[in-house]
């Protein structure tokens, strides 16, 4: 033992304090170090450059719906129907993606109320496995829409996807036009549809229900497209416009209605479905 390690194990040092490894989160907008607790009650939106975080479903629906919500069920759908594999298994990823997520797939719908207005809320869950679009997303999507037909109220969905899955091949963009019957089914009976396109939507989830509300609003800076800019740059070979396929850019653009932070959006929802629901018979 050298003298070095005598003389330290004689001195009176105290243990070295556990610290939790989640303190701190990094804005990925500025790279700030922010203090998880402020992150958390500022709606995850950095309070230094106002970067919207993205947040998990049941964070989505317990921010804009009233105490008290229910929770529809998660719909059964065949795991693997094409046996598909690239460097891993498909059911491989599914049992990373689900044990990292409270939620069996990445759309997640409850039954409740926006400040007293009754909607059907329904959230793309982007941390599952980039909120892309299979079998169970549209299945999900879809009973939600049954559902708001049934309660003769609104529809609201927030959305945040990389497209469709490639996973589950022609059977995920098949949810493209299921998803727009709903749609379909929703304005014949005079019930309102609602979108809050949140970072990012793009894909086969922009070409069909993603684009096709009533009102269209979006969170701040959140990026809206199908192609990526890469793609589009290459395909028409000319430099994009700066802010392009972003929110500010689409509004001001004539694509989209609102342009909302996260604090006003319940609000904005609110008296939204204030002028747009059905009234009720007494």
């Amino acid at each position: 033992m050298s003298w070095l390690s005598r003389v330290r194990n004689s001195l009176p040092f105290a243990p070295k304090r556990e610290t939790p490894d989640n303190l701190w989160v990094k804005c990925p907008g500025c790279n700030e170090m922010l203090f998880a607790r402020e992150y958390e009650a500022n709606l995850y939106v950095c309070p230094r450059c106002d970067h919207h975080g993205r947040i998990g479903a049941d964070t989505r629906l317990a921010q804009l719906l009233d105490e008290g919500f229910e929770p529809l069920p998660e719909p059964q759908v065949p795991d693997d129907p094409l046996r598909f594999r690239d460097t891993k298994r498909y059911t491989d990823r599914l049992k990373q993606a689900r044990a990292a997520n409270p939620h069996r797939d990445a759309f997640a719908a409850a039954f409740g109320t926006i400040d007293g207005q009754r909607a059907v809320v329904g959230v793309q869950d982007f941390l599952f496995m980039a909120g892309s679009m299979g079998q169970a997303v549209g299945k999900a999507f879809c009973n939600g829409a049954e559902r708001a037909l049934a309660e003769r109220c609104a529809y609201v969905v927030v959305t945040a996807a990389g497209g469709a899955r490639m996973q589950e091949g022609i059977l995920s963009l098949m949810q493209m036009p299921r998803a727009t019957v709903m749609v379909r089914r929703l304005r014949e009976a005079g019930l309102p549809y609602i979108v809050v396109l949140s970072d990012p939507t793009t894909g086969g989830v922009t070409a069909s229900y993603a684009m096709l509300g009533d009102v269209h609003l979006a969170e701040p800076n959140a990026l809206i497209g199908f192609a990526g800019q890469r793609v589009i740059q290459e395909t028409i070979r000319e430099q994009l416009p700066e802010g392009f396929q972003r929110a500010e850019y689409l509004r001001e653009h004539g694509m989209i209605d609102m342009v909302v932070h996260r604090r006003d959006l319940r609000a904005t929802l609110a008296r939204l479905l204030a002028y747009l629901s059905p009234a009720r018979a007494a």
